[in-house]
């Protein structure tokens, strides 16, 4: 049995008497990945900043775990310009990490060669991995990331799901993601809950891809192409390293982008 860290009971979210979320039910367990997926104005990240306890819910019940303990990686930070700070000042924020500590951190998301950069002058994928490290260094029992690859390029996003997963497994912890990114995020997710303002539809990859709720939300080509991708990976999963990358750059075709081996 999976242990619960966090569950949402018809939860419901009114701002200036408008809901933005309504009768929202979900269960993050350890060692899952969940990933929510919407259109734009969908309640994505309201949803998120309900469960982190950022925004107050009007209706339902929100139970979690004694001392949860969660790392959190937004969508982009704010840095003051003005303000120059390097990669290892950013990590040095929480204090309790040591020299050791940070470079393994940063190690762990393929980040060390980073440390004495300025933060501002960091790549989107470069920074995302940094905040992803400063998450994980809190050993959290669940990690939330909204839109984690937000402004990455395509390589950069397999790159941050697999150190995602890698994260997982490390960590034993839940994931829940809040993503756009719908052929890629499909193969490196336990559950997909489909949400436009309630869930429309939820479970694993392969069903939600061919759900008329999802159909009618994303378009029938993009859920046909989502379909097709993890039909490919269950018949590849226990397969050797070499099926797998050359579906990879099958899937990743689709962008119109080339893998750098």
């Amino acid at each position: 049995m999976m242990t619960s860290l966090i569950s949402l009971n018809n939860v419901s979210v009114e701002i200036n008497q408008q809901k933005i979320l309504y009768d929202v039910s979900l269960s993050l367990h350890l060692n899952q990945i969940i990933t929510i997926l919407g259109p734009n104005g969908a309640g994505k990240s309201t949803l998120v900043k309900v469960i982190l306890g950022l925004v107050p819910y009007t209706s339902g019940i929100i139970t979690r775990t004694p001392n949860l303990t969660v790392g959190y990686v937004p969508q982009s930070i704010n840095l003051n310009s003005a303000l120059p700070i390097t990669v290892e000042r950013f990590m040095r924020l929480n204090r309790q990490l040591n020299n050791k500590d940070i470079l393994n951190i940063l190690s762990m998301v393929k980040a060390e060669y980073l440390i004495n950069k300025s933060m501002h002058q960091l790549s989107g994928g470069e920074l995302q991995r940094v905040l992803l490290a400063q998450a994980l260094a809190k050993r959290p029992q669940l990690l939330i990331l909204d839109e984690p690859t937000q402004g990455v390029d395509v390589n950069g996003q397999v790159l941050l799901y697999d150190l995602i997963v890698d994260a997982k497994k490390q960590f034993n912890c839940g994931v829940l993601m809040v993503s756009h990114d719908l052929h890629l995020v499909m193969a490196k997710t336990d559950e997909v809950i489909c949400l436009n303002h309630h869930v429309c539809c939820s479970g694993t990859p392969a069903n939600v891809s061919n759900a008329p709720e999802f159909i009618s939300l994303f378009g029938k080509h993009n859920a046909s192409q989502i379909a097709i991708y993890k039909h490919h990976h269950n018949h590849l999963h226990d397969c050797c390293k070499q099926p797998i990358e050359k579906n990879k750059q099958t899937i990743l075709s689709n962008y119109g982008e080339k893998i750098n081996d």
